[in-house]
């Protein structure tokens, strides 16, 4: 490091037991930094628990010290600290089964996991994922893998491998009564579950999957007409096909959803998808009992599906994950996992 002309003013040091002074000392003669300028960066047991480890270990204070910043006042910690009781000492946990196609991956949905980990610190639980291959249950009877799990996860994704499985989730899911979340893909998913289902629309489909006879699901350009092209288009909102960023929604009265939201009307979410939910199918699905409980301000493009009779069945197009925080965690992750505390006390 130093023969190359890199001359550090603080070494974070990893390591899986504390580093004895002694040895703090050599390092910092050798590297040309204060002793207290090594930080020890100790192996904790959350992740939440790293800005107490760092403050313990000294790193807040050389920083501040460094460029001559008040560094004798403490700081108030108490809010990392009240998130590591919850999670080192839970008062119960629920069983979350994530139904997706990139299991063997789980770095593609480490933003969910996370969010649903601050769902369980909001509600003072433990949540034990069980990532599950969608494609798994594209075999006869393989839907009761899913028996005794407290809510039922199905996320985004693209492409036509495993969508049979997660369309198999989502029925159980809604015919058992588990506490069910969709998000983006799954949300069409969902779609298409009521329309072959409870329309009995065999055919429904994605046009994400190829041309098909009854499609519930597909590209805004495919199933819009007239002046909601045009305008659209005129707007930006058609940039190649992609819906990307942040949109509003309005949310029904009434609607589980809205109360989830602290009962505001006008969301905004983040949003990452090309298929759009066929807002033509709308009142049948409604007369069906699936509820579109949210809509894009113009009330063209479907944000939200629920089951009004349903323990708590949810559907979004967008992305909350993205927005959830360990202090605040989104509202939809803390309602999901609230009703899965509650599944736990009936399985």
């Amino acid at each position: 490091m130093l023969n190359v002309g890199i001359q550090p003013h603080m070494l974070i040091c990893r390591c899986d037991r504390p580093i004895p002074d002694g040895e703090r000392r050599k390092i910092a003669l050798f590297c040309n930094v204060r002793p207290e300028a090594v930080v020890p960066a100790l192996d904790i047991g959350t992740i939440y628990g790293v800005p107490i480890s760092y403050h313990e270990a000294g790193m807040d204070r050389e920083v501040l010290r460094h460029f001559s910043l008040p560094h004798d006042v403490p700081p108030d910690l108490s809010r990392w600290r009240h998130i590591v009781e919850i999670v080192n000492a839970p008062e119960g946990q629920v069983t979350i089964a994530v139904v997706g196609k990139y299991t063997n991956l789980l770095d593609s949905y480490k933003s969910l996991a996370e969010a649903l980990a601050h769902g369980g610190i909001a509600n003072r639980v433990k949540v034990i994922l069980d990532w599950v291959d969608s494609e798994v249950f594209e075999q006869p009877g393989a839907v009761a893998r899913l028996d005794g799990v407290h809510g039922i996860l199905v996320p985004g994704g693209f492409g036509e491998r495993g969508t049979e499985g997660k369309i198999e989730a989502v029925r159980f899911a809604r015919e058992r009564r588990v506490p069910f979340l969709g998000i983006c893909f799954g949300m069409q998913m969902a779609v298409i579950e009521a329309a072959r289902n409870l329309l009995g629309l065999s055919s429904a489909s994605s046009t994400e999957f190829g041309p098909c006879k009854t499609p519930v699901v597909g590209l805004l350009t495919e199933w819009a007409r007239g002046n909601e092209i045009e305008r659209r288009a005129a707007q930006g909102d058609l940039g190649g096909t992609m819906r990307l960023g942040v949109y509003p929604a309005l949310l029904a009265e009434d609607s589980l959803v809205r109360n989830i939201y602290g009962g505001s009307a006008l969301i905004e979410e983040r949003h990452r998808h090309r298929y759009e939910v066929n807002g033509h199918y709308k009142d049948e699905l409604e007369a069906a009992g699936l509820h579109f409980s949210g809509m894009s301000p113009d009330g063209v493009l479907p944000e939200v599906v629920e089951y009004p009779n349903h323990p708590w069945f949810i559907g979004v197009q967008y992305h909350p994950e993205l927005k959830s925080k360990p202090f605040a965690p989104h509202p939809l992750f803390a309602s999901f996992i609230g009703a899965a505390v509650k599944q736990s006390r009936l399985v």
